[in-house]
């Protein structure tokens, strides 16, 4: 083997050995996920699969979000268009050191069946997180 080949092989060798290294993770931000209500024993029936009604959006972050006046914003899909459609936006106050945070109440529900892109907007419409969710009948 060449010298040339045998230092690129040599390159190629500390170049994955300090990539395999460093920690990666698969989320480092805001996570948003969906149960049917939250109270004193915590998330019951958490899914992304929920018949119509009221449901309850959380959101779970490391660190302290630093948002005070937020959205939640559903957009439908449409099913003959292959697009996501703004479909209704819900306004809510929060403090800034908050790391787990839920949203509920009697306007936040999903009428009608469908797939749904469910966002948290900080206060210039900037999307936190989102998550996707399939209501059924």
């Amino acid at each position: 083997m060449s010298k040339l080949k045998l230092f690129f092989c040599l390159v190629a060798v500390v170049i994955l050995f300090g990539a395999a290294s460093n920690k990666t993770y698969a989320q480092n931000g805001p996570v948003m996920y969906f149960c049917s209500s939250y109270g004193s024993s915590g998330e019951v029936d958490i899914s992304d699969r929920f018949t119509t009604g009221y449901l309850t959006v959380m959101v779970k972050c490391d660190y302290a979000l630093g948002l005070k006046n937020v959205n939640i914003q559903f957009d439908k899909l449409n099913m003959s268009t292959g697009k996501f459609a703004y479909y209704k936006k819900f306004p809510y106050t929060v403090n800034p050191d908050m790391k787990y945070i839920y949203f509920s109440g009697d306007d936040l529900s999903f009428d009608s069946p469908g797939v749904y892109r469910v966002f948290l907007l900080d206060k210039n419409d900037q999307t936190v997180a989102s998550a996707l969710i399939e209501i059924i009948k």
